[in-house]
């Protein structure tokens, strides 16, 4: 504990003062916790003080330890090892601050609020063609613990989400359903709106793939039958249609979004996550589309012959990055610098985290620049946390042929199997429906969010169900039995 660090070593300063008649300086007291193979708890580092104590490291550990036992009720005892005075810590310290910080509601929670400006941070991002998956999960909770973390220490955070609700992908779920669909709604056919229009997804990357294969058999190369397949054209032509504000295309959008938008709070719901407000890349792509166009004024982009505009970022040690497409379409990047300007217009913000995968690390790189050539000044306060993937024993998910594990499938067997776990070793035995139900909702979900958020962000993580609900080891249901026996 810290507290306790900086005690002992006033402490310890104390007992130098005392017994040699020099005050150290603050930098030569080194306190720090006792090595496992010794007894103790922390460990004062002798030979700093040597000059002043003009002893041997022996004994002048021996008569700081001898002085600290008269004068430090928190030292029950100690002992020396050459230049190391480690000390035993009083039981009665452990139980006084224990007991402190049962009665203290705010324990870990900073007592001032840091400065006026606020922290925002951006998590989640979901595309509306496909379900929160496994990697979601992840992401919302990473985002959510931070969010929890900052606040904690003080700051004032604005929790946001942007929901990535236009684009080529999102035609590809509206074309599949236009044409395979037969008026299917999540209400006909009982299934969450958000894995209805998924299915649709992946039923297009199956019929695209067969498109592709027929084209490669008839004499063209895969890179030319993958961009002359009908229906790579259609959804592209779709997406300039939206773009258009074709109302057809858009009362289709409109209805499909919709059944996601509903699918994606229950999924929240069921986490435990929320924000602050949502941002919707259809209504920020233009504000961004604007910006570029601004830029290629200015002479800070440049266009080429096909019309596409684009900003050389090579004096940076980058590459040339496209902003708009030659047919004026806008690309991701193009929505992420009208969102950026939008939000640091809209709050006193000093910081804007994004929450995104490492497979975004160059994406952001670009975005800081870019936003820096422009002139924004707070270009510089954008930051980028990054996390690994997660992936599955068996390999890494693929949403565009249905290998993912969808968020709303992995928690219901998260719950499924604490409840069959539960009832083997009797812990729900002499509980009514309602308390064993709520008894293996809370396991179940902390043992997915304890088994996620236990890895270094940064890492790429291999997520087990099996491993992640043992009721053994460094794992959510173990923390909270143990929990629950203290109580």
């Amino acid at each position: 504990m810290f507290y306790l660090e900086e005690l002992l070593k006033c402490k310890v300063g104390d007992a130098v003062e005392v017994l040699y008649g020099v005050r150290p300086d603050d930098k030569l007291l080194q306190v720090q916790e006792t090595r496992k193979e010794f007894e103790g708890n922390y460990t004062f580092v002798v030979f700093p003080v040597l000059k002043i104590s003009k002893q041997s490291p022996e004994a002048t550990a021996q008569a700081i330890g001898e002085y600290l036992l008269s004068n430090c009720s928190e030292v029950a005892r100690f002992n020396v090892i050459k230049g190391f005075l480690n000390m035993v810590i009083a039981d009665s310290c452990w139980l006084q601050f224990i007991n402190n910080t049962i009665i203290d509601d705010r324990y870990g929670y900073s007592s001032t609020i840091e400065g006026t400006a606020q922290k925002m941070l951006e998590y989640s991002s979901p595309n509306t063609n496909k379900p929160l998956h496994l990697g979601h999960i992840r992401n919302n909770l990473l985002g959510w613990s931070m969010a929890k973390i900052l606040t904690a220490a003080g700051h004032r955070i604005v929790k946001v989400n942007l929901v990535n609700d236009r684009g080529i992908h999102i035609c590809k779920s509206m074309l599949a359903w236009k044409q395979w669909g037969n008026g299917e709604t999540p209400e006909n056919a009982c299934i969450k709106g958000d894995h209805l229009v998924g299915k649709y997804y992946v039923k297009f990357d199956v019929e695209y793939k067969k498109e592709i294969e027929q084209l490669i058999s008839c004499g063209l190369t895969r890179d030319e039958a993958e961009r002359k397949a009908p229906l790579i054209l259609t959804a592209q032509e779709m997406l300039r249609q939206w773009e258009t504000d074709d109302a057809p295309t858009v009362s289709l959008w409109e209805m499909m979004n919709g059944w996601v938008y509903d699918g994606f709070d229950v999924t929240y719901k069921r986490l435990g996550v929320a924000f602050d407000k949502i941002y919707y890349e259809s209504q920020t792509y233009l504000l961004g589309k604007e910006i570029v166009m601004q830029g290629l004024l200015k002479g800070i982009f440049n266009q080429r012959e096909d019309g596409s505009v684009w900003c050389d970022l090579t004096d940076d040690g980058l590459d040339e990055k496209l902003l708009l497409r030659s047919d004026g379409t806008s690309v991701y990047i193009t929505q992420d610098l009208g969102t950026a300007c939008q939000r640091f217009d809209e709050y006193d913000i000093d910081e804007l985290v994004y929450v995104v995968g490492n497979e975004q690390n160059y994406h952001f790189k670009v975005l800081a620049l870019v936003l820096g050539k422009l002139g924004y000044p707070w270009a510089k306060n954008l930051k980028h946390l990054s996390y690994g993937m997660v992936e599955l024993p068996e390999g890494k998910m693929k949403s565009r042929e249905g290998t993912v594990v969808d968020a709303d499938d992995l928690i219901d067997e998260m719950i499924s199997t604490a409840r069959e776990m539960s009832q083997e070793l009797g812990k729900l035995d002499g509980l009514s429906s309602d308390e064993a139900e709520q008894i293996v909702q809370t396991i179940g979900l902390g043992a997915l969010k304890y088994f996620i958020l236990k890895v270094d962000p940064k890492k790429t993580m291999v997520f087990d169900p099996k491993e992640s609900i043992d009721f053994n080891g460094n794992t959510g249901p173990f923390i909270q039995y143990t929990h629950a026996r203290i109580c």
